[in-house]
């Protein structure tokens, strides 16, 4: 085991579970570190292992759709400017791309979406309160390929059971993936959990709010694959 792999093993007994990331000191840009800066006071939400009061929070009553994992944030932003009737919180661990979010919604002017800069699922588990949520969106996790990197995976029973208790009755999960075992790994963990039904027979096609990226659209011309898997919480 690897130096970083000691410190990670170390850090997961500190937290008490397996993390899906491991941050490293990636370079963080002159814009990236000005907007994280300007932007966390007044768009970002800090952890605190205390359920959020979401209507104070966006000061409305609105859908809320919880996105796990926003990358460089260009997806969320764009969702979250289409579909200004709902409400966006964006998880990301990874200080350049919660800079580059933020970024967006400066740039776009944004009211609907907020970030939080935390493990996902201390904050599914600590800050969402039950039934409060109208959607979770899953796209692209980390694959984790290698066999014995796999218990890393975020889609795993325990986290679907707790997100489903997140989501009000007919609330969905949404994940996409472009690796087919991980793929196909969850669909069979979203098919176990009693609480959600899927909406297709298997996957489904790519629903029309969930933006096609640019990696995306150069692996589909490549003859890549992308599975998009869609379930919906039971009334």
């Amino acid at each position: 085991m690897s130096g970083a792999d000691d410190k990670a093993a170390a850090e997961e007994r500190r937290v008490g579970h397996i993390r899906s990331f491991v941050l490293r000191q990636g370079r963080v840009s002159d814009a990236q570190r000005r907007f994280h800066e300007q932007g966390m006071p007044h768009w970002g939400i800090p952890y605190q292992a205390v359920p959020l009061d979401l209507d104070a929070v966006f000061g409305r009553r609105a859908h809320r759709i919880l996105e796990i994992g926003c990358g460089m944030g260009e997806t969320t932003a764009t969702i979250a400017a289409k579909h200004p009737q709902n409400d966006y919180i964006g998880i990301e661990v990874h200080t350049p791309g919660v800079g580059s979010l933020l970024k967006e919604i400066a740039t776009r002017e944004l009211s609907n979406l907020r970030v939080i800069q935390h493990d996902a699922v201390e904050v599914v588990r600590d800050m969402i309160a039950p039934a409060s949520l109208s959607g979770i969106h899953v796209f692209f996790p980390d694959p984790w390929p290698k066999k014995r990197q796999q218990k890393r995976r975020l889609i795993q029973p325990d986290f679907v059971g707790l997100l489903a208790t997140r989501l009000a009755p007919s609330g969905y999960l949404h994940c996409a993936t472009d690796w087919e075992d991980y793929a196909l790994q969850i669909l069979q963990v979203l098919s176990a959990e009693s609480l959600l039904q899927n909406m297709a027979n298997g996957f489904t096609p790519r629903p029309p709010y969930r933006p096609q990226t640019k990696f995306e659209t150069r692996g589909l011309r490549l003859g890549h694959g992308v599975w998009d898997v869609l379930f919906r919480r039971g009334t």
